[in-house]
């Protein structure tokens, strides 16, 4: 769709409308480096101060990151989710209007062992599915999610298809739960978590554990974790009466 540009902006507005337009269109994506300040001057006929001025106001808004030495770049947008819901991850991309994909990395059917038994806190299962995904936004990681399913409570899990459907997707469409449990905490990201990630070892991290239970017992235990500056939890509440 073709911006229309009224006649009466400023030299500065024009410019503003027409980054703007580049960067919500996605015709400039996450991450991509804009021209250089004296490009965009040259390309406008007007001065560097100009385009510096459209700059600073592009920066304060959150659309673009500038870097010294680099340039200016399109900020990744910023994941929202609500600290008191179960989410879908898959949604959560896709308000962002970026692509959703999800890789296994890792699945496997495994005795319950002692370890367990902190994790689900009672009634250990007979056994456990172990599961690795990495979620993806567009084409950078989006998080990391490390699963345990009780079989014992949740036995078509064993033969679900995670391939298709992601594990925390398929339990939300397919087992009802009753109570919920969220730990939130900041982490720095461990060198195997960085390489999932694909950001430096020690970067800051947002961590939420979860476990999910139904009337029948523990149903799962999850840990996601979020590069720390793309991910924030909202709480909306109302005074107590």
């Amino acid at each position: 769709m073709t911006a229309v540009i009224s006649p009466n902006l400023t030299l500065h507005q024009r410019i503003l409308s027409d980054v703007e337009g580049k960067i919500v269109s996605g015709e400039w994506p996450p991450g991509h480096r804009l021209p250089f300040e004296v490009e965009l001057a040259a390309q406008y006929n007007c001065s560097r101060m100009t385009v510096n001025k459209v700059m600073t106001q592009l920066a304060k808004s959150g659309l673009i990151k500038r870097r010294k030495k680099s340039g200016s770049f399109v900020a990744r947008p910023q994941a929202q989710s609500a600290v008191l819901e179960i989410t879908d991850i898959e949604a959560e991309v896709r308000s962002l209007n970026l692509p959703y994909s999800f890789t296994v990395r890792h699945r496997t059917t495994r005795p319950a062992g002692g370890a367990d038994l902190q994790v689900f806190d009672a009634g250990v299962p007979s056994e456990v599915l172990e599961i690795v995904c990495i979620h993806f936004a567009g084409e950078r990681q989006f998080c990391v999610e490390e699963r345990l399913i009780n079989l014992t409570n949740v036995p078509d899990a064993a033969e679900a298809d995670f391939a298709r459907v992601s594990p925390g997707q398929w339990l939300l469409g397919e087992v009802p739960w009753s109570t919920a449990e969220h730990r939130i905490r900041a982490v720095a990201a461990s060198a195997e978590m960085a390489a999932m990630l694909d950001i430096p070892k020690g970067s800051p991290c947002l961590l939420i554990e979860r476990r999910t239970w139904s009337g029948s017992g523990p149903l799962t235990y999850v840990r996601l974790t979020y590069p720390g500056d793309s991910h924030s939890l909202v709480a909306r509440f109302a005074p107590a009466s």
